[in-house]
């Protein structure tokens, strides 16, 4: 009798697919405070009303956090969140619990694939992931943008809140605002972040710099974070600023990017840049270190359930 050993056992697209949703809700947790500093330095400047020299209200990534926490308490780092957790597990299940898959399809089933098959599966599952995951986006980027008043009141008072006064003030339109920005985005991102993550963890191997452990995954991840965050940040900004807008504001996404380029430079793109990088660098850190534990934990298991003697 042949012993496999669940480090060589290919994990399901079940295992895949689950873990991925787990282990980017697990990052999002530790990352959001992040995540919520770089919407609100994205959208600082979009409002044209005359606000005195008080106008630029944040400052940088801890400038932005230390000024939200006095202003309006520690807990509004995390608004969102759980609009969040709700797209992670719809979201990232999808676009990178079925990247693998996506690739097996694109290559007939073979183990090769190139770097082409690669950026199509990325951009295959990224697109598929909006269709599924796009209503939870625009209520957490929502809740994210909003400022408690001097009164208390809010513009959303909780998630099931956002989702009702979006759909009955905006239409069910409303909840895919901004849709193919995001589409857009997350073609990008998917293709910079899971195609950088999978070659330079391939290449890594290849040359038997590391094995395939923490140390690998761990060097894998960020430089698959500082990559997504060059190539995705403009993309990201004009989502954000186009899906926090009231109706009417901009009349698409590409107005939006015309207007933010004409009223405040090209630097606008860059906006929350380096909140962005924080974020999707300690991100991919913690999602894919967690994913890859997360795999071979469930495989594990699945193997001792099948063979438990």
């Amino acid at each position: 009798m042949v012993v496999v050993k669940a480090s060589d056992m290919v994990p399901s697209a079940g295992i895949k697919f689950f873990g991925a949703g787990t282990a980017a809700c697990i990052a999002d947790l530790i990352t959001f405070p992040l995540d919520t500093a770089k919407v609100r330095l994205q959208i600082q400047g979009e409002s044209q009303r005359p606000e005195g020299p008080g106008a630029v209200r944040y400052r940088g990534v801890y400038g932005t956090i230390s000024t939200m926490v006095r202003t309006e308490g520690a807990r509004s780092l995390y608004n969102g969140l759980v609009a969040g957790l709700q797209r992670q597990m719809s979201f990232a299940s999808v676009r990178i619990g079925l990247y693998d898959s996506m690739k097996q399809f694109y290559t007939r089933g073979t183990e090769s694939a190139g770097i082409v098959t690669r950026l199509m599966a990325g951009c295959t599952t990224g697109a598929m992931a909006v269709a599924f995951a796009q209503p939870t986006d625009v209520v957490k980027v929502r809740f994210q943008a909003q400022v408690r008043l001097a009164d208390g009141e809010r513009r959303y008072n909780s998630t099931l809140d956002a989702y009702k006064t979006i759909a009955r003030d905006e239409g069910v339109r409303g909840l895919w605002k901004g849709c193919m920005p995001n589409i857009t985005r997350n073609a990008i991102v998917n293709c910079a972040e899971l195609v950088t993550y999978d070659m330079i963890k391939e290449l890594i191997l290849k040359y038997d710099l590391m094995t395939d452990n923490l140390p690998c995954h761990f060097t894998a991840a960020f430089g698959a974070g500082f990559c997504t965050t060059i190539v995705a940040s403009p993309v990201d900004v004009v989502k954000t600023r186009f899906m926090n807008s009231g109706d009417g504001q901009y009349a698409s996404a590409i107005n939006c990017a015309l207007n933010m380029l004409r009223n405040e430079g090209p630097a606008a793109f860059y906006k929350g840049f380096m909140p962005s990088f924080l974020r999707l660098g300690s991100w991919n850190i913690v999602m894919f270190v967690t994913y890859e534990q997360i795999k071979r934990g469930m495989t594990r298991a699945q193997q001792y359930w099948e063979s438990p003697f």
